[in-house]
């Protein structure tokens, strides 16, 4: 499916630097427990306050390395982001 407005990429460099709003972040921490040993083993899980670039890294590692439900959750995690941007 293709999005419309700005690449992910483009997502990333708008949110360095920018903590991720609680909502995203729940996300995030919603993607280590759920695919954590599998599709994010090789990331740190304990950021207290993750950034938006961060957030939008494990969604790329969600989509590459996951399964459908990864990557569905890979989708939340870039709208998400998108509206808080």
């Amino acid at each position: 499916m293709a999005s419309t407005g700005p690449s992910v990429e483009d997502l990333k460099q708008r949110g360095a630097g920018r903590p991720a709003p609680d909502d995203v972040v729940r996300l995030y921490r919603q993607a280590f427990v759920d695919f954590g040993t599998r599709a994010l083993w090789n990331w740190r899980r304990d950021i207290e306050q993750p950034s938006i670039t961060q957030v939008l890294a494990i969604a790329e590692s969600l989509r590459t390395e996951g399964d459908l439900k990864a990557r569905a959750l890979a989708s939340q995690i870039e709208q998400a982001c998108r509206a808080a941007l």
